[in-house]
């Protein structure tokens, strides 16, 4: 049995961040759509906290990531 493992640098909060920049593109206060966008990921110690600015009106969406 073989371990399959993540490119080197690629970690799990790294994939999860990746997930966010393809899976959540709309902006839920005017639905622009953000084909180019990126979210951003930084972390406290405790938590990771994941955010994404929309680059049509400005709201934050925010995703925060409990370490235990």
């Amino acid at each position: 049995m073989s371990i399959r493992r993540a490119p080197r640098g690629t970690t799990a909060l790294d994939r999860l961040r990746e997930h966010y920049t393809d899976a959540e593109r709309v902006c839920r206060q005017c639905g622009y759509e953000d084909l180019d966008g990126q979210w951003s990921a930084r972390t406290t110690g405790d938590r990771v906290l994941y955010r994404h600015i929309c680059p049509s009106c400005g709201a934050i969406e925010t995703r925060t990531l409990m370490l235990k």
